[in-house]
């Protein structure tokens, strides 16, 4: 397939794109500057700017663009460009879509387990309402932007959890781990759906190819709570788990980041993915730290 990719130099854009063309296809770039190669294609998706009939000859848009939700706190400036980022890249590629020609049959769209929130005790899939609070509500508008696609293209909005990679989900945790002060966050219990970087990117290559569309979780089959991750960081890097963070001081340096990403209970379920035949090669935490580490 020829497949059309923004936010290619994210982290999850980066694994995906080196795995699509692993697998046999051809990716190429959106740039927001003049193209340096043969596989970039210019956009400014702050000016929804994208000449359409640069989509006609892709038979996928991958769409990974957005600022970045690791970057904390959320100021309400920060909030701001986290939400106005994925409307207008989304809304650009939708635009230029509806434009198009030949429009691309196929929308794979960045979206989040956020739009689930705070959930104790429940099993999450797709049709599980929204929370109401403010990343639920990013999220379900950022989906919303993805449905404008035109009416023959298959659009799947992969809702991916917390991913287990150096610059993802355990940036800001690996080096207070490496100084020992590693230990519960808040009351360490509540569940945490992840996903290693290399199943993110075998997932969104198995649905290049797949029937599937509306919202698909990428998570690991079997979640773990928040001490659960924390330990196998710890005992991967031969450090303690020792130090609480207690809940209080989380929400006074984070606010609603550290509520709706670090303390958030989210029992979510990938089983959707799975019944499409799709296999994880990481099903514990431990599994996908040890093989995030052997790559550095």
């Amino acid at each position: 397939m020829r497949v059309l990719v923004s936010g290619s130099s994210g982290l999850i854009g980066t694994a995906f794109s080196r795995a699509a063309t692993t697998a046999g296809h051809s990716v190429f770039r959106l740039v927001r500057r003049p193209p340096g190669a043969r596989n970039e294609i210019s956009w400014d998706p702050q000016i929804l700017s994208l000449d359409a009939a640069a989509l006609d000859n892709f038979d996928a848009v991958v769409n990974f663009s957005g600022a970045s939700l690791a970057r904390l706190p959320w100021t309400p400036g920060y909030r701001t460009e986290i939400l106005r980022s994925r409307v207008q890249a989304t809304r650009t590629l939708t635009d230029a879509m509806r434009r198009a020609a030949r429009p691309p049959g196929l929308l794979l769209n960045a979206s989040a387990i956020g739009i689930y929130g705070d959930r104790p005790g429940e099993v999450l899939t797709e049709d599980a309402a929204p929370a109401d609070d403010f990343l639920a509500s990013v999220v379900a508008t950022w989906e919303g932007e993805a449905h404008r696609a035109p009416e023959p293209t298959r659009v799947v909005t992969f809702r991916t959890g917390l991913v287990l990679a150096r610059h993802g989900a355990l940036a800001p945790l690996i080096p207070l781990t490496r100084l020992g002060l590693a230990g519960p966050l808040g009351r360490g219990t509540q569940q945490w759906s992840w996903i290693s970087l290399h199943d993110e990117a075998a997932a969104l290559v198995h649905l290049l190819d797949s029937e599937l569309s509306g919202p698909v979780n990428l998570v690991a089959p079997h979640p773990a709570s928040a001490n659960d991750v924390m330990r196998a960081l710890a005992h991967a890097l031969h450090r303690p788990f020792l130090l609480p963070v207690p809940e209080k001081v989380l929400t006074l340096a984070l606010q609603d980041a550290a509520r709706q990403l670090l303390l958030a209970d989210q029992r979510v379920s990938s089983q959707k993915l799975q019944d499409d035949g799709f296999q994880f090669t990481h099903r514990t935490p431990t599994a996908a730290i040890e093989w995030m580490l052997q790559r550095s």
